[in-house]
């Protein structure tokens, strides 16, 4: 009697043994090559081993079709494509960013305006030309010479007029200083009287101090007698 129990304990086991060693054998580890929602065909061509498949290829899933099934020496990145927990794909790199817009170069200054060019004139007329002699009273010659400079000044920005008289040695030295004074105010006032404004003129005498020429001599005597006139301002637009 113990011998037929044995045998059927036996049986029983066996029975038991070949559906699991058919289960067994029937489930093989499935690939892992990741890959974003995998079909059957990619199932059956990956070659992993840390999860589960069936003979035809399909990933070897719990019972409400969730988790797939795995052994102990899985990790996402040898897991099944498409089971839970499997390592995706990287996504694609971001497009890359626009260059920027070149900005437009700023506009080039505009060219300073040529700076106005300085003009000083210095003339000097004889006084015999301008006055009788001893005299303050303009002559007409005088006054012609005056003109022609009046017209040369309007061509310029002016800025002074400077008169000077001048004698020589004949008489004293009290009276040729007043008559170089005298002489130097006469031309002013022509001056202004052709359109020179009076604070634009600047008269001044000197008498017999300045000569320029030996006054023992007549032709010498004749060339101290003189007014000089220096004109300063600038050549530019006005």
């Amino acid at each position: 009697m113990k011998n037929l129990n044995h045998v059927a304990a036996l049986f029983a086991a066996a029975a038991i043994a070949l559906p699991m060693a058919a289960s067994a054998q029937s489930v093989q580890p499935f690939p892992a090559k990741p890959v974003a929602n995998p079909t059957a065909e990619q199932f059956k061509a990956a070659n992993g081993s840390d999860q589960w498949r069936s003979a035809d290829g399909q990933p070897v899933m719990n019972g409400t079709n969730e988790l797939c099934w795995r052994n102990s020496g899985w990790t996402p990145a040898t897991a099944y494509p498409g089971c839970d927990g499997a390592a995706l794909p990287p996504p694609p790199p971001p497009p890359p960013a626009a260059a920027p817009a070149a900005r437009p170069a700023p506009p080039k200054p505009a060219a300073p305006a040529p700076a106005p060019q300085p003009a000083a004139t210095k003339v000097t007329y004889a006084a015999d030309t301008f006055f009788d002699f001893d005299k303050s009273v303009l002559k007409p010659e005088g006054k012609a010479k005056l003109d022609d400079l009046t017209g040369k000044v309007k061509d310029i920005n002016l800025e002074v007029i400077i008169a000077v008289g001048h004698t020589d040695w004949i008489g004293t030295e009290e009276w040729n200083q007043g008559l170089s004074e005298r002489r130097a105010a006469a031309v002013k006032a022509y001056l202004v009287s052709k359109g020179i404004e009076p604070n634009r003129v600047y008269t001044e005498g000197k008498g017999e101090k300045q000569p320029i020429a030996d006054n023992r001599t007549a032709e010498g005597r004749a060339k101290n007698r003189r007014v000089e006139i220096e004109v300063v301002g600038t050549r530019g637009k006005k």
